[in-house]
């Protein structure tokens, strides 16, 4: 039996082997940014050869693409979440202190900032980050306007379409504040983001 049938004959392990790679990528990424991390750093990292690693990802540009997979996936999971709430919207008003503290995290934000970078000088990710942005930001839209309907707000194409980017822009800058600012104070950061965060979903 072939490696790639074998691979295909227990999927359970591939996708920890899989998990594996992409835990250890992140770790170089971080380190030494995405052109600064070889394939062969990744898999000393890993724990396997880089023949073993392209079973499971053929370039850096697929790793990549899997972690923007995953942020969808991430993204899903919030949305389903705020759809079971009383109320959403303030559900995400309530919420503002521990999602603004988790994007002013290292953790949180150094990825995505790689990706977005890359993205900016590679068509290839670029149509990946697109196209995981089109699906996210649908998400986020179909679940303000019914939460909004619910509070007989606009719900009109002008309202949700500036309401969704004006969102998800100010989530996506914590990342780049913190980067330019890293001793901005959390606090009062948090209390003007949730005070903002409530005019906008609630007008």
């Amino acid at each position: 039996m072939s490696t790639v049938e074998k691979r295909h004959s227990d999927p359970e392990r591939a996708q920890t082997r899989r998990q594996q790679v992409l835990d250890a990528a992140e770790t170089c990424f971080r380190r030494s940014g995405f052109h600064g991390a070889s394939m062969a750093e990744i898999s000393k990292a890993a724990g396997m050869s880089a023949g073993h690693i392209y079973n499971y990802f053929d370039s850096k540009d697929a790793i990549i693409a899997a972690f923007v997979e995953q942020n969808v996936e991430r993204v899903t999971a919030i949305m389903r979440n705020l759809e079971q709430q009383e109320d959403p919207l303030q559900a995400i008003v309530d919420d503002t202190a521990r999602s603004v503290r988790e994007h002013l995290e290292r953790d949180t934000w150094a990825l995505p900032l790689e990706i977005s970078a890359e993205a900016a000088r590679n068509p290839t990710i670029a149509a990946v980050v697109r196209d995981a942005d089109a699906r996210s930001r649908g998400q986020l839209r179909a679940m303000l306007k019914t939460a909004r309907e619910r509070h007989h707000l606009p719900v009109d194409d002008f309202a949700l379409d500036g309401l969704v980017e004006l969102v998800i822009t100010l989530y996506q800058g914590l990342g780049v504040r913190v980067v330019h600012h890293p001793d901005l104070d959390a606090e009062a950061l948090i209390a003007r983001f949730r005070a903002t965060l409530k005019a906008l979903l609630f007008s």
